[in-house]
C-alpha cells in the first residue's frame, strides 16, 4: 500500500469513528409537529365534511342540469321531425288535390270509352296510393260535409242559402282540410249555409 492509500484509509476510519461515538451531536432536520387537540380535530372533520356536502350538491345540480339538457334536446329532435313531416305533407296536398279533382271532372262519355279506362284507373290508383302513404303518417282527411261548421277544423269561405238545412251546416266541400295526428296541416275551405 502506498503512503497516499494508507492516509486516505485512515481518514475514513476516523470518519466512520466519529458519526459512531456521537450521534447525539448530529441534527434533526425534522420539525416536530405539535399534536392537535381534539377539537381542532374535530372543527376540521366538521369542515371537510361541509366541503363534501357542497361538492356533492355540486355534482347533483349538474347531473339534474344535464338530464335536462339531453330531455329538451329530444324534445326538440322529435318536433323537428315532426315539423319536417308536416311540411313535407304541406307540399304534396297541391297534388293531391290535382288528382282528386282531375278524378270529379273526368266526363261520363271518357268513362264509358274502353281505351280511357285504364288511364281512368291508373290516375284513381296514384291517388289511392298518395292517400294511403299519407294515412301511415298519421295524416287525415278532415270530414266536412254535413257536418257543423268548427272553426278549429274548417274555414268558410261563402254562405248560400240552403232550404231545409239548419244555418252553419256546411254544404260543400272546396278544398279537403287534413290533419297529423292532433294538430291541423289545413282547414277544411268549405261553402255554409246561412
Amino acid at each position: 500500500m502506498t503512503r497516499k492509500e494508507s492516509h486516505h484509509k485512515e481518514k475514513e476510519e476516523i470518519k466512520e469513528t466519529i458519526d459512531i461515538e456521537s450521534p447525539e451531536e448530529a441534527v434533526d432536520e425534522t420539525v416536530a409537529i405539535p399534536a392537535e387537540t381534539g377539537a381542532d380535530m374535530e372543527a376540521e372533520i366538521a369542515a371537510r365534511d361541509a366541503e363534501i356536502t357542497k361538492l356533492r350538491e355540486e355534482v347533483m345540480r349538474r347531473a339534474a342540469e344535464f338530464e335536462n339538457f339531453r330531455k329538451q334536446k329530444e324534445r326538440e329532435a322529435a318536433q323537428s321531425g315532426v315539423r319536417m313531416l308536416e311540411n313535407t305533407v304541406r307540399d304534396l296536398l297541391p297534388m293531391i288535390d290535382d288528382l282528386k279533382r282531375l278524378m270529379s271532372h273526368i266526363p261520363a262519355e271518357m268513362q264509358a270509352m274502353a281505351e280511357a279506362k285504364p288511364f281512368i284507373e291508373g290516375v284513381e290508383l296514384i291517388r289511392k296510393n298518395f292517400m294511403s302513404l299519407l294515412e301511415k303518417k298519421g295524416v287525415k282527411e278532415i270530414e266536412a260535409k254535413g257536418k257543423q261548421l268548427d272553426v278549429n277544423f274548417h274555414e268558410a269561405i261563402t254562405q248560400i242559402d240552403a232550404p231545409g238545412v239548419e244555418p252553419d251546416t256546411i254544404v260543400d266541400e272546396y278544398q279537403t282540410g287534413y290533419t297529423l295526428g292532433d294538430r291541423v296541416i289545413r282547414h277544411a275551405r268549405v261553402i255554409v249555409a246561412r
